[in-house]
Formats: structure tokens, sequence, C-alpha cells
């Protein structure tokens, strides 16, 4: 996992120097994310966000990651909308997450610390209910996991707007 994470990085570096000349190029279009990630805007700055958009993905996260780039994470897209409660299951960093409705319009963000780890005495159930919840607070339809720390750099606002190619995303997610 940690080789994916590395190839993230080399991604997340060049897909903004690559946007910044295309700003300066008359015609030129917003490069196309690698297969299985989307270049994302979020508060003035360009991530490149791993999709997972399936229950096995979706289940395991960033869990097991050491690192996460500065300018990547995970987009989870769902196929529905509805309250969506997240937990820091085997997370060996912190992390940021926004929850975001169908439309792509932010109804929550959380601030996601360490957790301890499961305990050798503990059973897998144990840990799950001891395990801080972070909730939607309404309905959503996506997360996006960041670096933790990253929200106090981006200045989001509940009801603000990302904007997602929802479309790609209905089509891919199971």
């Amino acid at each position: 996992m940690a080789d994916g994470w590395r190839m993230t990085g080399v991604l997340a570096a060049a897909v903004p120097l690559a946007l910044a000349a295309c700003v300066a190029t008359p015609g030129c279009s917003k490069p196309s994310a690698p297969e299985g990630y989307e270049i994302v805007e979020i508060g003035g700055r360009t991530f490149t966000l791993e999709v997972v958009a399936d229950p096995a993905t979706r289940e395991r996260g960033l869990g097991g990651r050491e690192s996460i780039p500065e300018d990547g994470g995970m987009l989870f897209s769902f196929p529905d909308s509805r309250l969506r409660q997240f937990v820091m299951r085997d997370c060996l960093v912190p992390i940021d997450i926004i929850f975001l409705d169908g439309a792509g319009r932010i109804v929550a963000m959380h601030h996601m610390p360490v957790e301890e780890p499961q305990r050798p005495e503990e059973s897998r159930l144990e840990y799950e209910m001891r395990l801080n919840r972070y909730s939607s607070r309404y309905n959503a339809q996506y997360a996006i996991e960041l670096k933790g720390g990253m929200l106090e750099n981006l200045n989001l606002q509940p009801g603000q707007q990302i904007d997602l190619d929802t479309k790609r995303l209905a089509e891919i997610t199971e």
C-alpha cells in the first residue's frame, strides 16, 4: 500500500503543475485524472484523490496507511445519499473528513485523531464498538478524507459546493 501512496504523491505534485501551465495556455482543458483517481479542487487547492466506490474498499479506507500525501486523500462514493458514520478503524495517521450531499455540498467536517489500536485481549466487535463515530449529520453520498490538519488551511464552510464529476462517480459506484 505504501508504494501506491508514493505514486499518489508523484501524481499530486505533477497535477498542480499541469493545471498551472494550462491556465496560461489558451484552449487548454483540465487534465484528466489517472485511472482510479479524481482531481478535485477544495478550498482553492488541487487534490488527487483515490476513488473508493465499492463496499470492500470503502470498509478498508485509509486503514493501515502510514502516510497521506499533502495533496492526496480518498474520495468515497456511495450509491445513495443517507446519514453516514465513519470510524478510525486501523488508521495510523490523523485524518480530516468532509461529508458531501448528492450535489457535492458540504454537510459536515471533522478532525479524526488516531485511536488506540485493537488490544490483544479485545474482540473485533469490542474494538469496533469503542471507536469514536464521526457523523455526516445530514444525508451524505460522498466523503473526502485528507491528511489530518488540512481543514485548518482550506477555510471551508457547511453548504459550500465542491465540484465532483457525479455522473462519472455514479457509473463506477457499487
